[in-house]
């Protein structure tokens, strides 16, 4: 079943759900649709998928129903610039889980989108299971995530007068010098992000550890840190780092925490269904069936 669902900014999202009658639902909001052709392949050399929502919703609803949307590809479609709150976005998933006919249900992020998960689940009883993947739920980089996305607004308005021509594009994914490229990018998309990571000011994810009372996993590849330079401010966020120091706390409050091993396993490879649905499908098994 699929279905067009208004957002709470007026937009329109297309959501699908699909998998096996009565069982548990997995929302996946990361399922962004598949590219071919020249797409695909310049998708591939940088180690994405894709297929890589087709390939999540294939791997869980043999099992599951997968309720299925790209929320990020609709957000850089249509920014939110002023009113991307946590407050907002939830609204927004709990309007789809309504519109599919859905109550209960487990939820799986990952990036930002694991951000939240994690503010879906204290605004919300109707969490079976929390699955965040490359974002820390202990000690995450709010404050260095709001300056590189403000750094990237400037960039992005600064930019806003560069010809095609003037816009460097990597041609591979080989070690580049991100600080002398020059990309063009609508300001709208980019300060959407700094009103998220705003509104997260105050927050504090060790205070709320207490209202988690359902599974929850966490993950992160192990070479998950991302050292930024001058133009985006001179800050490392460092998934892993944040998530193995604080691996003892986390399993104390009942978290399952996976270190993804691989010499290569940053940021962008620990997210491919590959890598996750090995991860995931088995612990979903174990704690929904």
């Amino acid at each position: 079943m699929e279905k067009i669902i208004k957002l709470s900014d007026e937009t329109e999202l297309q959501v699908g759900l699909i998998g096996k009658p009565g069982s548990p639902v997995i929302m996946l909001p990361v399922a962004k649709p598949s590219v071919n052709g020249q797409e695909a392949e310049n998708l591939r050399m940088w180690g994405v998928d894709p297929e890589l929502g087709q390939h999540f919703i294939e791997g869980l609803n043999d099992t599951f129903q997968a309720l299925y949307f790209d929320y990020e590809g609709h957000r850089l479609k249509h920014p939110n610039p002023d009113q991307l709150t946590p407050e907002s976005i939830v609204q927004d998933l709990l309007t789809i889980a309504d519109e599919m006919n859905v109550g209960k249900f487990s939820y799986y992020g990952y990036s930002w989108l694991a951000l939240v998960g994690l503010q879906l689940a204290i605004r919300t009883d109707r969490l079976e299971a929390l699955i965040m993947g490359g974002f820390p739920p202990m000690d995450g980089p709010y404050q260095e995530m709001l300056i590189v996305t403000n750094h990237t607004y400037r960039q992005a308005l600064s930019n806003l007068t560069l010809s095609d021509t003037d816009v460097q594009i990597p041609a591979d994914p080989d070690p580049i010098d991100w600080d002398n490229i020059q990309v063009k990018i609508n300001p709208a998309q980019t300060k959407q992000f700094v009103t998220m990571y705003e509104s997260l000011t105050d927050f504090r994810d060790r205070e709320i550890q207490h209202l988690l009372e359902l599974p929850r996993l966490a993950f992160a590849g192990e070479k998950d840190t991302i050292v930024y330079g001058d133009n985006f401010g001179n800050v490392t966020v460092d998934i892993i780092g944040a998530l193995k120091q604080n691996e003892s706390a986390l399993t104390g409050l009942g978290w399952d925490v996976e270190v993804v091993a691989g010499q290569d396993m940053d940021h962008t490879k620990a997210m491919q269904p590959a890598t996750v649905l090995p991860l995931l499908k088995p612990w979903l098994i174990r704690h929904l069936l």
